[in-house]
């Protein structure tokens, strides 16, 4: 073998040229009838599985992305560039498709990678040869160029009526079963087959794991029946990278089957963090059993609820005396009024710090005035709004979803009918669209069909816009008028509206939300201050409840956490806290976001416990 490298140190073989060599599985035999070193060759070896794609994916500043799986980067070598992923199947998730573990190798230099490559290609079509010339230039380059006795092979491998060279030291250094066999230089091992050695082998020798859901049962059982457990390790984390909404499934039972409670685990929350993916595909959700939904859905729902805030444009001024409108008793067209400066920006409030922090951009597409903000299943939804100003303006049926846990903005199924200033509301895993300007249709959304479908409307001459909306105990709220307040309520199971006692306010409300069994209205009146009052859903009464002392008080809109209401503007956060006998306003108002533009819009989400955006 000596004799076939030339001068000694003259090659050097970085661990990426053997990969695809040792493993029949990964690389297809060339065909003798044409080359294996050009363009073709090579984009054959990377061809990767493309990912489910899930409504249109966008990235973190807002621009749209093309496509939201990875494509691997192609070259003209017949191997990957050490700083290209490997050929494999890995989808959009994956960080790395090699990885390097317990005792890897250090990385030899790559100007020589491509002439190494044909070097050994050439030189070396058995495992051992390859093994043997990677081993070889490894310790020719820690020598300075000089060749060693100690690069020779001295163990014979007979597996499935092939051999595999390799050196006992290397082995034994990893593999108890070769450590307590080390006397022995011609080995024939059972209970693995020749493609599934070659892996392994490949893994000690390189510290790289190619494995997929096809070849993963084998390489693992392979691992454990020669006693490698740093191979089991690898191969999990391998696989851990792979996992996609196409394949989880498929992950699950591999990792159910083995025993593999940490792949197990993985897959779970994969499925949990790209939940509404997993929700509407009935070849994965039809097939987890009822304790395995809830488990999915509680990983996504575990965690510290976390404040936040939408920046959006507003279209009239919510409180006091407004400009009459064209339809008399609604308030005044977005379509003929000037907007605000656009804002895209979403904070989330540091409780610890008592400061906000951004968490994401609002992707351009949104039409942040006169949107319809809710949450579900720990998911952000703006709906609808108005794209552009004045008489340009036009009425969007777009709806967009964000995702905390992956960080990922995608666009979902638009309304049945375009709508600015509609109120959108989540109730029993449903989104509720609620009117609009001079509409009073309203449509459910079914995250599981991804489906818009209409319900019973809002009765006639309720009110041209609705001004706040909740759900309470399975019900909705809908609350409106102009000469008068009106308390509207909609009954699911019936699909029906019913009229509910109305307060003696005529004043529109700043906010309205709900908490336990109870509507909580609060009315800013820069000359009363602020004023409370509940709406007991069971008993249909109404009663007062708290009130904040004159000042300076703008108008504001509400987020519950826990039994704290948060109300949130530009210039502070006051704290309204409900406790079974009492309810009051906290003394010291917390801080606003610094650099926040246009409207804030509060509401709750989860947030991964990750360093990069802890919510504390």
């Amino acid at each position: 073998m000596n004799g076939d490298r030339g001068q000694a140190g003259s090659i050097t073989v970085q661990a990426d040229v053997i990969l695809h060599a040792v493993n029949s599985d990964l690389v297809p035999h060339p065909d003798k009838s044409r080359s294996t070193s050009g363009p073709g060759y090579v984009q054959e070896l990377l061809k990767d599985e493309q990912g489910l794609v899930f409504g249109k994916e966008y990235l973190l500043d807002g621009r749209v992305m093309e496509n939201n799986h990875v494509d691997h980067q192609r070259g003209s070598s017949c191997v990957p560039r050490s700083d290209a992923p490997l050929a494999s199947n890995h989808a959009a998730g994956a960080q790395q498709s090699s990885e390097i573990h317990d005792g890897g190798r250090s990385k030899m230099p790559n100007d020589v990678l491509v002439s190494a490559c044909a070097s050994s290609r050439a030189k070396s079509d058995t495992v051992g040869s390859v093994l043997q010339s990677a081993l070889d230039c490894q310790v020719g380059g820690q020598d300075g160029g000089h060749g060693s006795s100690k690069t020779e092979t001295d163990l014979v491998i007979e597996v499935g009526g092939q051999t595999i060279k390799a050196h006992k030291s290397v082995l034994a250094e990893k593999s108890d079963y070769f450590k307590a066999r080390q006397s022995r230089n011609i080995l024939k091992v059972k209970g693995v087959t020749y493609k599934t050695l070659s892996t392994l082998i490949e893994y000690i020798y390189t510290s790289r794991m190619n494995v997929s859901k096809d070849n993963v049962v084998d390489v693992i059982t392979g691992a454990k029946i020669l006693q490698v457990p740093c191979a089991v390790q690898a191969a999990m984390d391998s696989m851990s990278t792979q996992i996609t909404a196409g394949n989880c499934y498929e992950v699950l039972t591999i990792a159910k089957k083995q025993r593999l409670s940490e792949l197990k685990e993985t897959t779970y929350g994969f499925m949990s963090d790209n939940f509404l993916q997993i929700f509407k595909d009935p070849a994965v959700y039809g097939r987890l059993t009822g304790s395995e939904r809830d488990l999915i859905l509680k990983k996504r729902m575990d965690g510290r609820r976390t404040l936040m805030v939408a920046e959006i444009n507003d279209v009239f001024d919510r409180v006091g005396s407004r400009p009459p409108s064209r339809c008399g008793s609604r308030p005044q067209s977005p379509l003929s009024v000037g907007s605000l400066e656009e804002s895209h920006m979403i904070y989330y409030f540091n409780e610890a710090e008592d400061d906000w922090r951004p968490l994401t951009t609002m992707p351009e597409d949104i039409n942040t005035k006169g949107c319809g903000i809710c949450t579900m299943y720990n998911y952000l939804f703006v709906a609808g709004g108005i794209k552009g100003h004045g008489d340009k303006g036009k009425v969007s049926d777009r709806v967009f979803c964000y995702n905390p846990l992956t960080n990922h903005w995608a666009e979902v199924k638009p309304l049945n009918q375009a709508r600015a200033q509609l109120k959108l509301v989540s109730m029993d895993g449903y989104l509720y669209a609620i009117g609009g300007e001079c509409l009073f249709t309203v449509e459910k959304y079914d995250p599981r069909t991804d489906r818009w479908t209409n319900v019973a409307p809002l009765p006639k001459g309720a009110f041209a816009v609705a001004h706040e909306a909740t759900a309470c105990s399975g019900e909705l709220y809908v609350s409106g008028g102009s000469l008068f307040y009106r308390l509207l309520k909609y009954d699911a199971k019936r699909d029906e509206w019913q009229e509910c006692p109305y307060n003696n306010s005529r004043k529109r409300s700043s906010d309205m939300v709900a908490f336990k069994s109870f509507l909580y209205r609060f009315d800013v009146n820069r000359e009363e201050g602020i004023t409370v009052v509940k709406y007991n859903t069971i008993v249909k009464m109404w009663q007062d409840c708290a009130a904040q002392k004159p000042g300076n008080h703008s108008p504001f809109r509400c987020a519950v956490v826990g039994n704290h209401v948060y109300c949130v503007n530009k210039s502070k956060t006051l704290k309204f806290v409900v406790e079974e006998e009492n309810a009051y306003f906290h003394e010291e108002p917390l801080a606003a976001p610094l650099e926040s533009k246009g409207l804030l819009f509060p509401f709750v989400l989860t947030l991964p416990e990750r360093s990069d955006n802890k919510a504390t």
